[in-house]
């Protein structure tokens, strides 16, 4: 079930919420089937691109399995965002291939371009959160979170304001449903913008930087929303990050970036503790020694 931030009340499970069952049972992920290898949620295959003659990203192969918590770090500059604005198609690589769950956003099976009709739809399966929170002001809080899932997901008024409080509650701020976006604090603007990206129900959740502009303190409660969601829900996440530490403890896998390719990968206790590149100990020592 769902853990809310700050609540008395749990709610009910969503179908990307598990209860922590999975890891436990041996019953398989998402996107698994038990006689074969996963399909990775998000799968980059040579990926390059380049915004004029300044290249960001450089033949990247990057695969995250489905519930697989991964954390991209390096210097600014080195790609990272870029990945996820990839993901999320708001960019177009200049060469290689995106798959998300098996399935090409970029060329259809004749190797034709997507549709836009095909491209939104596999795009519904991924979510963001950008450095700002871009709510709208005019709109309250309910409102912000309902108009997507009426628009998108077809659901009526009653559904989508129930699944509207359900993320509320997750992030908690249910108090605040009929408050307007300019009435909250910056760390509770972005905590609904991350709400909003849940109540369209995707299957992965890309955060860009999404406590760039918040002060330490408000940028902890955001972080303790994160942590979390990568705890009680079975959902897949592709995080760019300054924060070190909330790296360490949220992570499955971490990349160091540096000049568009990925210099080292692997566990939270490899990248921090035994780094093997010499590129990722100066990045580690500058940050962590600030």
């Amino acid at each position: 079930m769902l853990t809310p931030m700050h609540s008395g009340r749990d709610v009910s499970a969503s179908p990307l919420v598990q209860s922590g069952e999975n890891e436990s049972d041996g019953a398989p992920m998402p996107g698994v089937d038990a006689d074969r290898s996963p399909t990775p949620a998000v799968q980059f295959t040579g990926v390059s691109k380049s915004f004029g003659s300044n290249q960001v990203l450089v033949d990247l192969d990057l695969a995250v399995m489905p519930g697989e918590k991964v954390t991209l770090i390096g210097p600014s500059g080195s790609g990272k965002t870029t990945v996820l604005r990839l993901a999320m198609t708001l960019e177009k690589p200049t060469s290689g291939d995106i798959k998300l769950f098996g399935e090409s956003i970029i060329n259809d099976d004749q190797g034709l371009p997507l549709s836009s009709r095909d491209e939104a739809r596999i795009r519904r399966r991924c979510g963001m959160v950008f450095q700002q929170f871009n709510l709208f002001p005019h709109m309250t809080v309910l409102d912000n979170l309902v108009l997507a899932p009426r628009t998108v997901l077809k659901l009526d008024k009653e559904a989508s304001e129930e699944l509207a409080m359900e993320h509320l509650r997750l992030v908690g701020l249910s108090q605040k449903a009929s408050a307007y976006p300019g009435q909250l604090s910056g760390g509770q603007q972005q905590r609904i913008a991350i709400a909003r990206a849940l109540a369209l129900r995707p299957e992965i959740l890309l955060l860009d930087e999404i406590t760039s502009s918040l002060d330490p303190e408000l940028a902890g409660e955001v972080l303790d929303v994160i942590r979390n969601i990568a705890h009680v829900m079975n959902i897949t996440l592709l995080i760019v990050t300054h924060e070190m530490r909330f790296a360490r403890e949220v992570s499955d896998r971490i990349a160091m970036f540096d000049g568009g390719r990925i210099v080292e990968q692997g566990s939270p206790e490899k990248i921090f503790g035994s780094p093997q590149s010499e590129r990722t100990k100066t990045f580690l020592q500058s940050v962590l020694n600030h």
